[in-house]
């Protein structure tokens, strides 16, 4: 149902007591031949170039899966390289063979070198880091905090270097035992970069640095039809109204004159043509006065017989008087008062600054600031154009920031979350699992008292999420930063005090909060996930944080969080409306692994699965196609909640607008999801995301009290008549099936219609095709 293996981390996916599953290159050759053809057929440029570069990494992944060097499915791909090294992954969690933090010297290495007097060489300037002039420059570095770190590996120095200016020589000396190898591979040493303002700790965050918003700003070339139009409004119409202007003063009793005109009037003309070569040789993008149907063309090309001397014939002077004609009829005479309004107009569309003009202004405008980081003063460089700018560029006064450009400078904006998504510079929970790093990595670096390492691993944890996630099989999980040798050489320097512990379970229920409120009936992005793990953990709550799963390379079975997650749903679910309309017995639930030692462990998650097998109809676990894995994986959801338990229980998460507002947004969203499978020859994908908002929708009225419950499923007839026909015979019978249960009523066994056409609504059917589709 959903073949985009990019979409999702690829943990807790295996089989059990079988061969290790495997990775075949079908999806690598796939995505190759995508590239290689936009390589070759792409009108532009720059697109070539990156799909050149896409199918150059492509070609490694195969190469390597060919010769052994690559290991598809493993937390350690590459053949060489330890797990804590970053790899570089192509789309679908694809290592291509070069780590990250490898390739030729950067431009900062260069300079370090040159400063030093070595080869531009990693080797060398990895043991100049290790002298006494080294160890100083990094000291400096430490102290000052003007450095920038891309990918973790570049923190690895600095810590080596605090941990000797605190006496601890000997797990320093481990630590460089454990980078030597790769001393001439990876780039270990920081970037210089501007010293932050403050250490002090803050809700502040934003989407993209103001240098990326410069790149991108510098990037936009001119729009050819933009300017080709803006050429037409400007110079060939008024040139056309000219040309017809001159013709009008030959017409008698409303006719184009024959016989030959007077020299005056020969004269003008001589000059009009001459200043039409003028124009045609300086504006070359609009070729509509090249074109002989057209009215200006017809009037030109006349006017050059004349001048010529040569007389214009019946047909010649039936063509002009035809274009005349044509040109007063559709907007007037030259000088008419509509004519000149309408000409007035299109010249004030012709002198609007375009996109690129103001693109470059901006870029200009964000030049002085830092590039490294946001800025909280976003909207003083999207202000109207001011004298002095347009002395130097011409631009008109007080021309205002295009929208699409303004837009772009937002995503620099440096503000607290709620604010960032008022501004609409945050539009998804995706797009907040990107910003929630810098907000983890404040709250979990103040664990560590002293000031230079706070700020070092601060700033090695926002480059540890910058990492891709690995396709990974035969149930690893991905690397975790405190797995990074030089995070765990500081490891014992971290002291979670109260204060720490408040500040990361705060964090934890306002993103939580931010995550329901701001986008009901999404899914919980595996990224945002991973983000709230770290910040529970942080805040001294084992919690079965649990990610969607992948259902092209699912073999049927979990980790033991799976059935953990479980319990802590049943113990919250018991009895609500949510429980009895999925089937849940939560008591069964809760039993699941208790008769083991510890109440944990591979047998209750065996249970586990075979019960999300049994709920899902699938019989057998040795081979599961798609359609039957992603029913098994729904069925796990379902019984977990995909988090939302976990929120509204022991994280403590209380929307501001209350349980209810929030099954009616969420309905919403069912209702518009339901609209879009009308018409829709891929509809499965739809039809998941559906099931999902509903699932939402039922949790949602499951924590809210049974008074609230009722006036929100009265409601939902109202929001559903907003809806057409097509969209409302869908829901008909998830509504049905809601009221069947609330009444007291079930399912009964199969997936067939119940009493009233009720309809149990999930988003996998293991066989043949949804009931959604019909």
């Amino acid at each position: 149902m959903d073949n985009d293996s990019s979409r999702h981390n690829r943990h807790d996916a295996t089989t059990s007591g079988r061969e290790p599953a495997e990775v075949h290159c079908t999806y690598p050759l796939g995505q190759l031949a995508t590239a290689f053809t936009t390589a070759v057929t792409h009108h532009d440029p720059r697109v070539r170039a990156r799909a050149e570069d896409c199918v150059a990494r492509w070609r490694k992944v195969l190469t390597g899966m060919a010769d052994g060097t690559l290991t598809v499915g493993s937390r350690a791909p590459v053949a060489g390289l330890p797990a804590w090294v970053t790899p570089e992954v192509v789309r679908g969690g694809f290592a291509t063979g070069t780590p990250a933090a490898g390739g030729p010297p950067l431009p900062h290495e260069t300079h370090a070198a040159r400063r030093a007097g070595l080869p531009a060489e990693r080797r060398a300037l990895f043991a100049y880091a290790l002298t006494t002039a080294g160890q100083a420059e990094l000291t400096d570095l430490l102290a000052s905090g003007a450095y920038g770190i891309d990918l973790p590996e570049e923190a690895a120095l600095l810590t080596a270097t605090w941990l000797a200016n605190h006496g601890e020589t000997a797990t320093a000396l481990e630590l460089l035992d454990v980078l030597e190898p790769f001393a001439d591979r990876l780039r270990f040493l920081p970037r210089p970069a501007p010293a932050p303002p403050s250490e002090a700790t803050s809700d502040m965050v934003f989407r993209w640095t103001v240098g990326e918003v410069r790149e991108r700003l510098q990037e936009r070339r001119p729009h050819t039809d933009v300017e080709a139009m803006n050429e037409a409004l400007s110079v060939w119409n008024p040139f056309a109204d000219e040309l017809l202007d001159h013709w009008l003063k030959t017409v008698r009793d409303g006719r184009i004159q024959a016989g030959t005109p007077a020299p005056e009037w020969r004269e003008q003309a001589a000059a009009l043509l001459e200043r039409y070569r003028a124009l045609a040789a300086e504006h070359t993008l609009c070729g509509k006065h090249r074109r002989p149907k057209e009215n200006a063309f017809i009037l030109r090309t006349a006017l050059e017989d004349v001048v010529c001397g040569r007389d214009l014939d019946a047909r010649r002077r039936g063509m002009v008087q035809h274009a005349v004609e044509s040109m007063v009829r559709r907007r007037g005479a030259p000088g008419t008062p509509e004519h000149s309004a309408l000409r007035a107009r299109q010249a004030a569309d012709a002198a609007r600054p375009t996109h690129h003009a103001m693109a470059k202004l901006v870029a200009v405008r964000l030049a002085d600031l830092p590039a490294d980081t946001g800025t909280s003063q976003a909207h003083r460089f999207t202000v109207p154009v001011t004298p002095a700018e347009h002395e130097s560029t011409g631009l008109p006064i007080s021309a205002d920031v295009p929208e699409p450009i303004a837009r772009l400078v937002r995503r620099a904006l440096a503000a607290d979350v709620p604010t960032l998504i008022a501004a609409g510079v945050v539009p998804s929970a995706e797009v907040l699992a990107a910003l929630v790093p810098q907000l983890v990595a404040t709250a979990t670096a103040a664990s560590y008292p002293d000031l230079p390492l706070r700020r070092l691993m601060a700033a090695a944890y926002r480059a540890f999420r910058n990492r891709r996630s690995l396709l990974l099989v035969n149930l690893q999980h991905q690397v975790r930063f405190e797995e990074l040798p030089w995070v765990r050489a500081v490891e014992r320097h971290r002291q979670t005090t109260d204060p720490v512990r408040a500040t990361a379970r705060r964090t934890l229920a306002n993103l939580g909060e931010l995550a329901l409120q701001g986008w009901p009936g999404t899914i919980l992005p595996n990224p945002l996930v991973s983000e709230l793990a770290t910040l529970a953990r942080t805040a001294g709550l084992t919690l079965p944080w649990t990610e969607e799963l992948a259902a092209d390379i699912f073999m049927g079975t979990f980790t033991p969080k799976f059935p953990d997650a479980a319990r802590a749903a049943a113990e919250l679910l018991g009895g609500t409306l949510y429980a009895a309309y999925y089937g849940i017995d939560c008591a069964a639930v809760i039993g699941i692994g208790q008769e083991a030692a510890d109440g944990r462990g591979r047998r209750g998650a065996s249970q586990f699965a075979a019960l999300c097998h049994e709920r899902a109809g699938v019989v057998g676990t040795t081979w599961l196609s798609v359609a039957q894995g992603g029913a098994v994986i729904e069925q796990a959801q379902i019984l977990t909640t995909h988090n939302l338990a976990l929120l509204a229980g022991p994280v403590g998460v209380t929307p501001p607008s209350g349980w209810a507002a929030l099954a009616r947004a969420a309905f919403a969203t069912t209702c518009r999801l339901a609209a879009q499978i009308h018409g829709n020859p891929r509809p499965l994908t739809t039809i998941k995301d559906m099931a999902y908002a509903w699932r939402q929708v039922l949790f949602y009225l499951s924590m809210a009290t049974a008074d609230e419950r009722d006036a929100v499923l009265e409601q939902f007839d109202d929001d559903v008549a907003r809806f057409p026909d097509y969209a409302r015979g869908r829901l008909a019978p998830v509504l049905a099936g809601v009221r069947l249960v609330r009444e007291g009523g079930d399912f009964g066994p199969g997936d067939g219609p119940a009493d009233g056409g009720a309809r149990r609504l999930v988003g996998w059917t293991p066989v043949g095709r949804h009931w959604l589709q019909a």
